[in-house]
């Protein structure tokens, strides 16, 4: 019978602040680090390596844990403060902020133009009504784009006779995208709409060579590197700006 891995919580002081932490010991090869998005540090260690060790490495690893609990505490903050739909107002689109103007006319219309988006309502202080206009103008935007870069990241599977994927878009908590290669699915999270295309089309890819290469292995991320050599510096800025996009 496999043993269950034990988990112990400590405390480490950076400077005046001292923060808990979660060791769970088990036979891993590296130590790993983990800040998840509700503030919890999470450390697994092979049960040999000591603690001495263990707090070394989250010292080296001061910065980044500081600004990972500092993106999320504002992730935080702004996920709970509700859009007003006024004019003012920023939403993110494939990686720029757009500034909302909010005009009164007879004729509803929203445009934009990569620096404002305009909405024309006929009564600027009806939230309802400026809520749905806007939240169905981001789903056509996510269905136009993500749709796009679909076509364009796929033409190099059709010689592996990999069928063009049905595409299904909606929230996700955890993921920026995931498969079903047996069904011909492709999914993307909505909130990949705030990030820059490039990144977008990373996503894209990572999932369409699961298509040929269902696990993470060695053969899936050379397949990943041949399809597009600069991978990890898209993964890169995609995870370092997670909790602002998602």
């Amino acid at each position: 019978m496999n043993k269950i891995p034990k988990t112990t919580e400590k405390t480490i002081q950076f400077d005046r602040q001292v923060l808990t932490y979660q060791i769970t010991r088990k036979k891993v090869k590296n130590l790993n680090l983990r800040v998840r998005k509700d503030g919890t540090i999470a450390v697994s260690a092979h049960p040999d390596i000591p603690e001495e060790e263990i707090e070394n490495f989250l010292r080296r690893k001061k910065d980044f844990i500081l600004r990972a609990l500092k993106e999320f505490t504002e992730f935080d903050y702004y996920s709970t403060k509700r859009k007003r739909y006024i004019s003012g107002e920023s939403f993110l689109i494939l990686g720029r902020s757009l500034r909302l103007k909010v005009l009164a006319g007879e004729k509803e219309s929203l445009t934009e133009d990569g620096v404002f988006i305009y909405l024309t309502v006929k009564d600027p202080t009806d939230f309802s009504r400026k809520e749905r206009l806007i939240k169905r103008y981001l789903n056509d935007r996510c269905v136009l784009v993500f749709t796009e870069i679909l076509k364009e990241v796929y033409q190099p599977f059709q010689k592996y006779d990999v069928p063009f994927p049905t595409l299904k878009i909606r929230k996700m908590q955890t993921r920026w995208g995931s498969c079903l290669p047996k069904k011909g699915i492709v999914t993307l999270n909505s909130a990949l709409l705030a990030a820059p295309r490039h990144c977008i089309e990373y996503v894209v890819l990572h999932e369409l060579c699961h298509f040929l290469q269902p696990n993470h292995s060695r053969q899936f991320y050379l397949l990943l590197t041949v399809f597009m050599p600069n991978w990890r510096e898209r993964k890169t800025l995609l995870d370092k700006n997670v909790a602002f996009w998602l």
